[in-house]
């Protein structure tokens, strides 16, 4: 029992660092014997380095499996004397869902179900020793080659997808030995997964089942949007399809948009960002359209994104969804509120990446950026010499060529009333905007990289809600002002802006966003390239 709680220990002081910092490296446990344990079968490194030598598919594991099998003093983990242990049939089980849920068949290992078949099948069977350890051993490097892949990812470079929030870091010994302990306890229990992966995954076997059972010919699209009351030839198959979907709880053949089909249509036009208005139209057409399987590559792109995402955080942070054109306020894990945000175009696309907010800035100067000075103001200037004047900028060095100008405080600042800053290599931050008409689109990619913020007020009030001196009034009169004010906060809250077209909302509800960037497609490409 003490080397039980010792191993506890170890393991969950690991687990937690996981996602912070590199293991120190393992030291031999020589406090593990046969005296000590429960366990009388232990192997030695020598069959330990033989067998990853002749096993191709482990050998980027090798250190884990050093590590793991050092900590333990080379005892074995799946087997105890009584044979084998009923951990290795809970991880077999989590091996058979996971592959039928991602439709993942890298993860099949038919050599491992052979054998474990053979052991588990017949407990008077007697197997030699030499399987036992082969057992053993390809037990410990499928999970690897699992949780490798389950809960780390893809080994490509996640920047060249242009994503630069560092991936999270997930150690797999650690893991294995918390898996091993609690016996007939599932990986995922211990993995450091996020809430939105668990609900992402969940919700894909609704939409294989859907593959495989319901035909998904496409609807017409309407000459008009068609509205509450109104009929048209296409209603029967959008009621079909919002009820395979389960936005529609109960169909029928008629060929009007009643009230039961309009409430439908609103819920479905809402979990797509699209306008939600209850009327049939283009944009909502073209959604039903897209085909379970379709859908599918899109859940599993998503769900290897939240791999590379830290877990829940217990900490307060702001989140920024760029397809859902949102931004949101956590205290811990609690939403405090969140709001519509807009940003880049295409061509001036949003960066993903973290960082840590450490100032706001009321009625702020806007240094124009040099692409904008070559594109838009150097034109401006030659059409107009007075164009500085009527814009509030003004030049404060370079040369005629390439002048350095800003835009100073005021109404018609591009910045708005107030900034906030995480400093960062990209040149990305948050703000307001004097173009407050936009947030009402239901598409919002207008910025030129930044992310204008639809309520810039409250988020400074709540960053500013432990000083008492920045009062509703003082907070007014800065973002008012013709003087720019800096405010270093006492403590920095972490910012991610990521990419997710597909997640489960707080409420359960799944949504779908438009791949606005191309990401999806490209790692789409890097994931089913073999398949």
């Amino acid at each position: 029992m003490r080397i039980l709680f010792k191993r506890f220990l170890f393991c969950s002081a690991i687990v937690l660092a996981a996602c912070q910092n590199e293991p120190k490296p393992v030291e031999r446990d020589t406090t593990v014997t046969v005296v000590t344990s429960f366990n009388n079968l232990f192997l030695d490194s020598m069959q330990l380095g033989a067998f990853l030598d002749s096993n191709s598919l482990f050998a980027p594991h090798k250190q884990q499996f050093l590590d793991f099998y050092k900590e333990r003093n080379y005892e074995y983990a799946w087997f105890d004397s009584s044979g084998l242990g009923e951990q290795a049939g809970s991880f077999i089980n989590l091996l058979n869902s996971t592959i039928s849920t991602l439709q993942d068949s890298s993860l099949y290992n038919a050599g491992l179900i052979d054998v474990y078949n053979s052991f588990n099948g017949n407990s008077k069977l007697k197997h030699r020793s030499n399987e036992v350890l082969k057992t053993e051993l390809t037990l410990t490097g499928q999970f690897f080659v699992y949780a490798a892949k389950v809960y780390t990812g893809t080994d490509s470079s996640i920047t060249d997808l242009g994503w630069f929030i560092p991936r999270k870091k997930v150690n797999l010994t650690a893991l294995l030995d918390s898996v091993i302990l609690a016996k007939n306890k599932a990986a995922d229990e211990f993995a450091p997964l996020n809430k939105g992966y668990k609900a992402l995954k969940d919700a894909l076997p609704f939409y294989v089942q859907l593959s495989k059972n319901i035909s998904w010919d496409s609807i017409a699209f309407p000459q008009k949007p068609i509205h509450l009351g109104e009929s048209a030839e296409i209603i029967g198959k959008v009621k079909e399809r919002l009820f395979a979907l389960g936005d529609l709880a109960i169909n029928d053949s008629t060929n009007i948009l009643d009230s039961n089909l309009f409430a439908a249509v609103k819920r479905f036009q809402s979990r797509m960002g699209l306008g939600v208005d209850g009327a049939i139209g283009a944009k909502m057409i073209e959604e039903l359209n897209v085909t379970p399987t379709q859908r599918i590559q899109q859940i599993l792109v998503n769900l290897e994104r939240m791999r590379w995402m830290p877990a829940d955080s217990a900490h307060n942070y702001i989140f920024v969804n760029i397809p859902e054109y949102k931004l949101y306020v956590y205290d811990a894990d609690t939403l405090n509120f969140s709001m519509n945000v807009i940003v880049g175009t295409t061509a001036n696309s949003t960066v993903i990446f973290s960082g840590n907010l450490k100032y706001i800035v009321f009625s702020p100067y806007w240094k124009v950026p040099v692409k904008i000075i070559k594109t838009e103001i150097l034109p401006g200037i030659r059409k107009d010499p007075a164009y500085l004047a009527k814009h509030n900028m003004e030049r404060t060095g370079g040369s005629d060529s390439m002048p350095v100008i800003r835009q100073k405080p005021g109404a018609s600042n591009s910045l708005g009333k107030v900034k906030f800053l995480f400093p960062n290599n990209f040149d990305i931050y948050l703000h307001d905007t004097p173009n407050r008409n936009l947030f009402s689109a239901s598409s919002r990619s207008f910025s030129h990289g930044c992310i204008r913020l639809g309520e810039p007020k409250k988020l400074a009030a709540y960053l500013l809600r432990n000083d008492t001196t920045w009062t509703n009034y003082r907070i007014d009169t800065a973002m008012n002002n013709t003087k720019e004010t800096w405010v270093t906060l006492p403590k920095s809250v972490p910012v991610a802006i990521a990419y997710f077209t597909a997640w489960v909302d707080r409420k359960g509800v799944l949504n779908f966003r438009k791949d606005i960037y191309n990401h999806d497609e490209k790692l789409a490409a890097k994931l089913f390239a073999k398949q």
